[in-house]
């Protein structure tokens, strides 16, 4: 055991004689982690979709060929991409708008309470959404109903719609992006703010003109997280979508369905599928980066 003791002390001993040594040696454990289980898994994605069909993939493809592609292409998968990115982008975009007010009242305005309902919004952000696929599947698809006052009120039937996924995945994104911009707004001077309503600009002016435009970061952020989140989901998708691409079916359910028969297609189609992402993240890269970074005070 003092032998152990003596090792330990003399290793913290040379960490800090040498710290650049330590910090070399964690960057490069932080880097081996990051390329086995981040860029790895996704270079094997594509290693598979250029595979030919029934060749089994090696680390280094003997051969490529983009038939996979090709087929995809052709395919019906397209259409699961395009619903993806309509329920997506119209979520995103009313998530945005209703957090960019909340966010405002949050960050720049005074009322009693104010952060116990901010706590309470951000707690609805952390309740796994399996928790509320029951009710809403019966809210959503037109199973509840009430009578008052002799007029019976039937819930919207919201399945095979964009609606279906888009309503509940709303109210589980808004939580987060109303807390990123809350941080924002909270960060602009209010001499800006009361510079523009010396003008004659109402809030919502201001909130349009200089507070949302001197926070672009933030709105970036939250808009980039919203649309990760509502492209990549799975849960509401598969619920509130009979599967068809024609009836706005995303595409993540079939996904999960094409790799035990054909997995050079499927990787094609994943790899297809994230082509949007790369794109939506190398537009906001720099925004992303600085709204990520951006603590709350």
């Amino acid at each position: 055991m003092a032998r152990d003791d003596g090792r330990v002390a003399r290793a913290t001993d040379n960490a800090i004689r040498h710290p650049t040594a330590v910090y070399r040696l964690l960057f490069a454990v932080a880097t081996g982690f990051f390329l086995l289980f981040a860029l790895f898994p996704l270079y094997w994605l594509l290693v598979v979709s250029v595979t030919p069909t029934g060749t089994s993939p090696a680390l280094v493809p003997a051969a490529v060929t983009p038939t996979n592609y090709l087929a995809v292409a052709a395919s019906e998968f397209l259409r699961y991409v395009f619903n993806s990115l309509v329920i997506a982008g119209s979520t995103t975009a009313v998530v945005v708008v209703v957090a960019s007010l909340a966010g405002y009242a949050f960050g720049r305005l005074e009322f009693p309470g104010k952060r116990g309902l901010l706590l309470v919004t951000l707690c609805v952000a952390y309740f796994p959404p399996v928790a509320f696929i029951v009710p809403l599947f019966r809210l959503l698809s037109g199973a509840l109903s009430w009578s008052a006052f002799g007029v019976t009120v039937t819930s919207p039937d919201l399945f095979n719609t964009p609606a279906g996924p888009g309503v509940p995945l709303t109210g589980l994104t808004m939580p987060l992006a109303i807390f990123v911009l809350t941080t924002f707004f909270d960060r602009i001077p209010d001499t800006l703010e009361d510079a523009a309503r010396v003008e004659g600009t109402t809030r919502l002016g201001a909130l349009a003109r200089v507070i949302v435009p001197l926070s672009r970061p933030g709105v970036a952020t939250a808009a980039v997280l919203t649309f990760l989140q509502v492209y990549t989901e799975f849960f509401f998708s598969l619920l509130m979508t009979n599967g068809d691409p024609g009836d706005w079916a995303p595409f993540v359910p079939p996904l999960r369905g094409l790799a035990p028969a054909n997995a050079s297609f499927a990787a094609a189609a994943a790899v297809t599928a994230l082509l949007p992402v790369l794109l939506l993240l190398a537009l906001a890269d720099d925004h992303i980066v600085t709204g990520l970074t951006t603590g709350y005070r």
